[in-house]
């Protein structure tokens, strides 16, 4: 299987990537397994969740190129980015505490997945960027709107444009990285949760629909439906097949 789901004690609920093997990268496998995770995050039982990646290596360095390239057109494009896009809108909108884990490289779509958890603790020295661009391409899931929401435009912006690679430590003072800690494990969660923990999950819950009920207002699904559709359409251009086999043919 190519993901874990475990519940932690404090009812802290694990999601882990395990194709450490493919730096984490997302198939079919994984987004299912993360739709399942925040269904499960959903109970009563769960007060947070935590999305990670297995190994120190890899976060997620994305969509699993070699699965996704042999999708060539618009349409086929559009439904494999919609669908995760679904999920992380799903995720961002979940009346819980959520937190990205990131234990190692996060770049393209694993960016992606981070900037739809509520916090964002990342182990010292990981590499992160938003490298679409490099392959012809914008974030296709939504995560560039939800960029947007997350840190001041100005530095949204330049993170998305420049499709470059920082560290954990120069992104901490953008606001998209709340923490960077030596070692990454259960106890960093808990200590940075250490407060919430004591508060009753309903409390949170209903913080949490503040911010909701502001996105739903202002139509969050539909810019990030808008972000993908146009993603699709760069997707089908020459130009992104090309930058993915040269990608490709350099591994």
């Amino acid at each position: 299987m190519d993901f874990q789901m475990k519940r932690l004690h404090n009812g802290i609920l694990e999601f882990k990537i395990t194709r450490p093997e493919k730096r984490n990268a997302v198939n079919f496998e994984v987004m299912e397994g993360l739709s399942q995770a925040i269904e499960r995050a959903k109970e009563t039982d769960i007060r947070a969740l935590v999305v990670t990646g297995e190994g120190e290596q890899a976060f997620c360095s994305g969509g699993d190129l070699s699965v996704f390239h042999a999708l060539r057109t618009e349409g086929e494009a559009y439904r494999m980015l919609s669908k995760m896009g679904k999920i992380l809108h799903e995720l961002t909108i979940l009346p819980k505490p959520t937190i990205a884990l990131i234990n190692g490289t996060a770049v393209g779509g694993g960016c992606e997945i981070a900037t739809a958890c509520d916090f964002r603790i990342a182990k010292a020295g990981a590499k992160m960027g938003f490298i679409q661009g490099s392959l012809a391409i914008t974030t296709g899931w939504g995560g560039g709107t939800l960029l947007f929401e997350r840190i001041a435009s100005y530095h949204a912006l330049k993170l998305l444009s420049e499709a470059a690679i920082y560290r954990a430590e120069q992104l901490a003072h953008t606001g998209f990285v709340h923490r960077v800690v030596d070692r990454i494990n259960e106890e960093v969660v808990e200590r940075f949760l250490q407060n919430e923990l004591t508060i009753h999950s309903s409390v949170l819950s209903a913080y949490k629909q503040i911010q909701i009920r502001k996105w739903a207002s202002s139509d969050l699904w539909e810019k990030m439906d808008q972000e993908i559709k146009q993603c699709a359409i760069l997707w089908e251009a020459e130009a992104h097949h090309e930058a993915v086999a040269s990608f490709l043919n350099k591994k």
